[in-house]
């Protein structure tokens, strides 16, 4: 059974200038991280940006342990290669 807060189904839903606003704060450096760790885990947030910016902090997640793995990998091979030139 699902429990329904009164109070999140009065407040209206984020508009499209909140998206842009939010979406351009988040790709702020160093800044933008913050405020997405503030809106996945902070009290008192709409629900529909906690979940964009959990699936978005996912994203960041996914990308780095991919780059990581790359630059691992390319890295090996460039270090082989160039010991293979001795």
């Amino acid at each position: 059974m699902e429990i329904i807060d009164e109070n999140q189904n009065n407040r209206a839903s984020m508009s499209v200038s909140d998206w842009v606003l939010t979406i351009f704060l988040s790709g702020l450096p160093l800044i933008g991280l913050v405020l997405l760790f503030i809106w996945a885990f902070g009290d008192n947030q709409r629900p529909e940006r906690v979940n964009w910016a959990k699936a978005t902090l996912v994203w960041m997640l996914l990308g780095i342990a991919l780059v990581s793995i790359l630059f691992m990998v390319f890295g090996a091979a460039f270090l082989a290669g160039m010991a293979g030139m001795d």
